[in-house]
C-alpha cells in the first residue's frame, strides 16, 4: 500500500506536469521542428561535365499551402550560369611564351537555365541542431551560348594575331603560342536553344536559424536543338547528361 508521503509526492507530481508552464514547455518541446516560408540562397557549383569550378547558381524556394504525400511543399526557383567542356580538353602549355591553351578546342559552351519546380522536405531540423534533407524536381529551357575559342596564332617570324580556332588554318598547333583573352569573341556568339531536367537532394548543415549553408546533389539531363561543336575534331553531341554538386549559402525566413 502506497503511504502518505508517496501520495505527496504523486499528487506533486500531478500539480507540475498540469501547470500552465509544463505543458508550453512540452509544448514548445513538440513543435521545436524548424520550419520557415522562403529560402534564398546563391552557390557554385561543379559538375562532371566543367573543371573545379562550374557555374554559380541562384536559387529561391518559397512554402506552398497544403501538403505532398503529408511533407511540407515549397515552389523551386533557380537560375544556373554554367561552363560545359568536352571530355577530350586537354590544357597544354606553350615551353617558350609559357602561355597555355588547349589545342583542338574551337567554342566554349556556356548555359544559361532558369528552373522551376517542386522542392520536398523529407526530414526537417529540430531547432539549432540535424540536418535537412529535402527532394528537388525541375526543369526549364536552357539558352546556350556557343563562344568561339580565341588562340594566339603566329602568322610568320614575328606577327602575332588572335583570332577565333580555325581546324584547317591551326592545323599546326607549334604555331599557336596561346590562347587569346576570354572576353574576345562575346561579338560572335551563337545561342543554341534547349530544354533540361534535373532532380536532386539537398542538404542544409546551416548552424544558425537564419543564416544557412547546405548542400545540392543530383543528376541533370539536358538537350539542345543540334549539336554543339566544341571539339571538331572529336564527337559533338547535341544531348548532354551530368551529375553536379552545389554549395550554396543563404538565408531563410
Amino acid at each position: 500500500m502506497m503511504r502518505s508521503k508517496d501520495y505527496m509526492l504523486l499528487a506533486g507530481l500531478l500539480f507540475v506536469l498540469t501547470t500552465p508552464a509544463w505543458a508550453q514547455r512540452r509544448t514548445e518541446q513538440d513543435t521545436d521542428i524548424e520550419k520557415y516560408n522562403s529560402l534564398s540562397s546563391i552557390g557554385v557549383t561543379t559538375n562532371t561535365n566543367s573543371g573545379i569550378l562550374g557555374g554559380v547558381v541562384l536559387r529561391n524556394s518559397k512554402s506552398l499551402p497544403g501538403t505532398l504525400f503529408g511533407k511540407q511543399q515549397f515552389r523551386y526557383l533557380a537560375l544556373e550560369i554554367v561552363n560545359v567542356k568536352h571530355p577530350k580538353e586537354l590544357s597544354s602549355q606553350n615551353f617558350v611564351t609559357g602561355s597555355r591553351f588547349t589545342y583542338g578546342k574551337q567554342n566554349y559552351l556556356f548555359v544559361l537555365r532558369p528552373e522551376y519546380g517542386r522542392e520536398l522536405m523529407f526530414f526537417n531540423r529540430h531547432a539549432d541542431e540535424g540536418i535537412s534533407i529535402s527532394g528537388v524536381v525541375a526543369a526549364g529551357p536552357s539558352i546556350g551560348l556557343e563562344k568561339p575559342y580565341i588562340v594566339q596564332f603566329q602568322t610568320r617570324p614575328g606577327v602575332i594575331v588572335s583570332e577565333p580556332y580555325d581546324p584547317i588554318k591551326h592545323a599546326q598547333s607549334e604555331l599557336i603560342i596561346g590562347s587569346g583573352s576570354f572576353f574576345q569573341g562575346f561579338d560572335k556568339v551563337k545561342i543554341v536553344p534547349g530544354l533540361h531536367l534535373k532532380t536532386a537532394l539537398t542538404f542544409e548543415l546551416s548552424a544558425f536559424r537564419e543564416n544557412m549553408t547546405g548542400l545540392e546533389i543530383g543528376f541533370l539531363a539536358e538537350a539542345f536543338s543540334r549539336k554543339i561543336i566544341i571539339m571538331p575534331a572529336a564527337e559533338n553531341r547535341s544531348f548532354f547528361t551530368s551529375g553536379y554538386v552545389t554549395l550554396y549559402f543563404g538565408n531563410k525566413k
